[in-house]
Formats: C-alpha cells, sequence, structure tokens
C-alpha cells in the first residue's frame, strides 16, 4: 500500500498523493449519493476509509485509527437507513431538521469529544502532527455522518464546519487535491442543503396530516 502515499502528479507547483486524491474522489462521490439520499452512500465512505485505512497504517497509527472509527460509523448509517428505506414520499428516507435538545446534543460531544481527542493526540505526539485542529476535523466529521445517519439536515452545516478547518489544514499539510476539490465540495454541500431542507417541509407536512 505504500504507493498510495506515493506522488500522482505535480499541479501548480503542488504535489497530489495518490490516497490524498483517491479519497476526496470517494468522498465527493458519497457526498452526491447522500444528497439524493442513496443508501449506496454508506459503501462508498467505507470503501473511501479503507483506502485510507490501508494509506496511513504502519506509520500514521492515528490517522489509521481514525479511519476506523469512519468505517464503523459508516456501517452505522447503513444500517439506519436500510431500516428507514421509503419513509419518504419518494420511497427513500425522510429527512428533517434535528431537536433543539439534539442539537445541543451534538454540540455537546463536539467539544467535549474535540477536547478529549485533542488531549489524547497532545499526549501521543505520533498520532497526530497538528492535535487540535485535527481533532476537530476528526470529531466534527464522525457528528456529521451521525446527523447524516439519523437523516438530519444539520448534517450539512455541519460539513461545512469541518471543511472551513479542513480545507487550509490540508493545504498546509501537504494534501494539495483536498483543496483543490473544496470549490466541488462546497457546491455540493449547498445544493444538498438545499434539497434536504426542502424535502424537510414535506416530511413535516405529512406528519402533521397524519397527526
Amino acid at each position: 500500500m505504500n504507493w498510495l502515499n506515493s506522488e500522482a502528479f505535480t499541479v501548480l507547483d503542488q504535489k497530489i498523493i495518490w490516497s490524498d486524491m483517491i479519497g476526496n474522489i470517494f468522498g465527493l462521490a458519497a457526498l452526491a449519493l447522500g444528497w439524493r439520499r442513496s443508501v449506496w452512500t454508506w459503501p462508498v465512505q467505507f470503501l473511501a476509509g479503507l483506502i485510507l485505512f490501508g494509506a496511513f497504517f504502519g506509520h500514521l497509527a492515528g490517522s489509521a485509527g481514525k479511519q476506523v472509527v469512519v468505517m464503523l460509523v459508516a456501517l452505522y448509517g447503513w444500517w439506519q437507513w436500510q431500516r428507514r428505506k421509503g419513509e419518504g414520499a419518494d420511497g427513500q428516507i425522510a429527512v428533517r431538521f434535528a431537536t433543539w435538545a439534539e442539537r445541543a446534543a451534538m454540540l455537546a460531544a463536539a467539544a467535549v469529544g474535540t477536547v478529549a481527542v485533542a488531549l489524547l493526540f497532545e499526549a501521543f505526539p505520533n498520532l497526530s502532527w497538528d492535535p487540535w485542529p485535527d481533532a476537530y476535523i476528526f470529531v466534527g466529521t464522525i457528528v456529521a455522518m451521525y446527523a447524516q445517519a439519523r437523516g438530519m439536515v444539520e448534517f450539512w452545516f455541519a460539513w461545512l464546519l469541518v471543511d472551513l478547518v479542513g480545507v487550509p489544514l490540508n493545504f498546509a499539510n501537504g494534501y494539495a487535491f483536498s483543496g483543490f476539490v473544496y470549490v466541488i465540495y462546497g457546491a455540493l454541500v449547498l445544493w444538498g442543503m438545499r434539497d434536504w431542507w426542502l424535502r424537510s417541509r414535506t416530511t413535516t407536512a405529512l406528519e402533521g396530516a397524519h397527526a
């Protein structure tokens, strides 16, 4: 798997790493499938995590371990969406806004999780080269995937918050392809947010009609 960490090509003096490029391509595909509320978003996310695990295993234990967590959450998302298929008016999963209690719980989990993971990274420097931003991105990704698994519109807001830190961090650490695809990510997130937002109104209307 060493070839995954080798240079694929160079663009504008930025070295493009195979694992970074492949991971982002799968990430874009997973995001697009999530926008369409296709259950296949989860196998794609799992595969992306598996590829990155192979890239990091053996020399970046912290990064490899994070991909294991991502794969586990992807399995949880697959299970949730398989159970909830057909709830939406179009036969897909139904989406909704989180309750205030759910929002508070996710924010609290994100805050506590970020601090705990960052302190772990600081205690074991070999797990991360930039503990606090890395912890923020890791925990934010898990929270976003959880919200997606539960069909919450807040999933898109969480991804935006992760990208605000993740993109400059990727550039700083030599993962230029992540920065180059940010515009595409941003467009997909905005379109997906709009689509889920509008669909959440349909879900609310149907729930009101059956009340």
